[in-house]
């Protein structure tokens, strides 16, 4: 016992130094075994999968989810170079791939790029092989994939790190997914690691969670997967109305009164051109109002659902075309100085149903004169343009509009009725809706045509082609069709003699004054010039579309480089006065150009 006593006393001194060593602060950040968390464990991995790289946002560009290509980048849209910055450059990629429908669209990356990967790590793809192979290895669009995207942490995040000891040896803050994702993948090279709670974390649909535990962590993150719509597939255009709402729906259609069919797809048949002078009005009572001339039509509409899961019921007595449970694809508005143009898409597995509207009230547009020369009198059609001149099955028919929106085409064969009526126009204020039914080749004729020019001799037309974005041109005149066109002898016109320049307005910006002086050459060789004495613009210039559509191009030449277009619309000519114009594509602005002869 006595031998014992010693040595129990030096066990007990023993014990109690190492005890003392230890601060009273030290016990006190001692990791609770409940909140640590270890590698490869089921946080640890859901934590990972949360922080994954989610290469799903650009797939207008790579087609794979699991990578995502590094900004800037350059690619080639249809023909046209876009350098890619940032993520909205996403947007103006699918903006040109929309423009229109029936086209076949390409995005052509310039190399070398470089992409990342779920991890993080980068790769140089030097070739659409290249990349093919790396994308090779990623699951199918919209396959069950690792990362989790319902829900986000709230950065920064902190950490502390202890040893075997249990002593804190560092904090780290974590700023981001990428150093979440490396946290998680070093959690081996620890003895021990914590989150310091309370963190937040941000579901798919904006709303925050506050999280104090890591069990509350796991389930929130467990609940939340696959919960949203990752956008993991290549339909670029599936996300149009991320924010759109029923709200949004039933105040457009509140602002905007009247709303014709851009388009009509059900089946693969196109029927938009069954329906060309049909008003709809969606009224805030969940009634619809269809007029056609004199003819009518009632139903209902209704809304339900948000984001990109909004579902419009539409039901029309009398036109079962549009009768279906629709869902809204897109809203698109469009403004310039002097219109609101807005598209409502709605679609149903491949069938489509657009609908347009200028938000312009009736009465806001003076149609006086076109519907005073076109109600007196016959007309004929003396210019018919779709592609290619197709003015000539249409001689034999005379065209008569009466006040009541009714229309007739008589030829040998006999009386074809039709209907008629005015509207605001996509390119110029002032629109014409013409409607003969199916029959050949009358029914070229159904759409809603833009008005160039309008006299009590001459009533000149065109139409951009919603596929294509080709140009239809008609022109109905007083006399039969002789076979020549109302603007065949433009050309000889210009280059008799010269010309200046009277009004040039871009927008509604009047630039006039800049060509003050000025005298234009037309010359027979496609050559111009313009000169004031001091300074000569040389340019080109042609006619084309039977005297429809002019083009010029004076290069870097200033002033007159403003003038340079391949598609300016011809209004209206005379022997001593040529007007044309043009609508620009991005904004829709337009620019007039009126030249006088000297």
């Amino acid at each position: 016992m006595k031998t014992l006593k010693p040595i129990l006393l030096l066990v007990l001194g023993v014990v109690f130094t190492m005890t003392s060593c230890r601060t009273e602060d030290d016990l006190q950040i001692d990791p609770p075994v409940e909140e640590t968390i270890e590698a490869n464990s089921t946080i640890a991995n859901l934590m990972s999968r949360t922080a994954t790289n989610d290469g799903s946002s650009d797939n207008i560009i790579d087609n794979a989810s699991c990578l995502s290509v590094q900004l800037p980048v350059t690619v080639t849209v249809n023909g046209i170079e876009l350098e890619i910055n940032d993520e909205d450059g996403y947007e103006d990629i699918e903006d040109i791939i929309d423009l229109f429908d029936d086209d076949v669209d390409s995005v052509v990356i310039s190399y070398p790029i470089t992409v990342i990967l779920i991890d993080y790590s980068t790769v140089v793809i030097n070739s659409d092989a290249d990349l093919a192979e790396l994308t090779g290895n990623c699951v199918g669009e919209n396959e069950d994939d690792d990362d989790i995207e319902c829900i986000d942490f709230q950065y920064p995040i902190t950490a502390s790190i202890f040893d075997e000891n249990n002593d804190l040896i560092s904090s780290i803050t974590i700023n981001n997914d990428n150093d979440m994702y490396d946290f998680i993948d070093d959690l081996d090279e620890y003895a021990a690691v914590t989150i310091n709670f309370p963190i937040t974390v941000i579901f798919a649909d904006g709303t925050t969670q506050t999280i104090n535990s890591i069990q509350e962590l796991e389930n929130a993150i467990e609940m939340a997967d696959d919960t949203c719509d990752e956008d993991d597939d290549n339909d670029f255009d599936d996300d149009d109305c991320d924010n759109c709402s029923t709200n949004d729906l039933e105040t457009i259609f509140a602002d905007c009164s009247e709303w014709t069919v851009d388009k009509l797809e059900r089946n693969d048949n196109d029927l938009e051109d069954n329906y060309v002078g049909y008003v709809f009005e969606f009224n805030g009572d969940g009634t619809i109002l269809v007029t056609q001339g004199n003819n009518t039509f009632n139903g209902t509409w209704e809304a339900s659902g948000a984001g990109n899961n909004i579902s419009v019921t539409i039901n029309i007595t009398g036109l079962p075309d549009f009768n279906d449970t629709w869902n809204l694809h897109e809203i698109e508005q469009e403004s310039d100085d002097d219109d609101d143009e807005v598209e409502i898409d709605l679609r149903l597995g491949d069938d489509r149903l657009e609908f347009e509207s200028d938000c312009q009230s009736s009465g806001n547009i003076d149609d006086t004169a076109l519907v005073n020369a076109l109600t007196n009198g016959d007309w004929y059609v003396t210019y018919f343009f779709d592609d290619t001149d197709e003015t000539a099955d249409f001689a034999d028919y005379t065209f008569n509009f009466a006040s009541d929106n009714t229309a007739t085409a008589m030829d040998m064969a006999g009386t074809t009725n039709g209907t008629w009526s005015t509207t605001s126009g996509d390119d110029t204020e002032l629109g014409l809706n013409l409607n003969f039914g199916a029959g050949i080749p009358l029914d070229e004729l159904a759409d809603d045509w833009d008005v160039l020019e309008v006299t009590n001799d001459i009533i000149r037309l065109k139409d951009v082609s919603g596929g294509d974005g080709s140009e239809d041109f008609l022109t109905f005149e007083r006399n039969p069709f002789d076979g020549g066109s109302g603007n065949d002898d433009l050309e000889a016109i210009l280059i008799d003699g010269l010309w200046i320049v009277a009004s040039y307005t871009e927008d509604s910006d009047d630039q006039t004054s800049d060509y003050a002086g000025y005298e234009l050459d037309f010359n027979m060789d496609g050559s111009v010039s313009a000169s004031n004495g001091s300074n000569t613009n040389n340019g080109t210039w042609d006619i084309f579309s039977s005297g429809n559509q002019m083009a010029l191009d004076f290069a870097t030449d200033m002033p007159f480089e403003e003038f340079n277009d391949d598609d300016w619309d011809v209004i209206s000519v005379s022997s001593t006065e040529v007007v044309i114009q043009d609508v620009s594509g991005g904004g829709g602005g337009t620019d007039t150009l009126t030249i006088q002869k000297l």
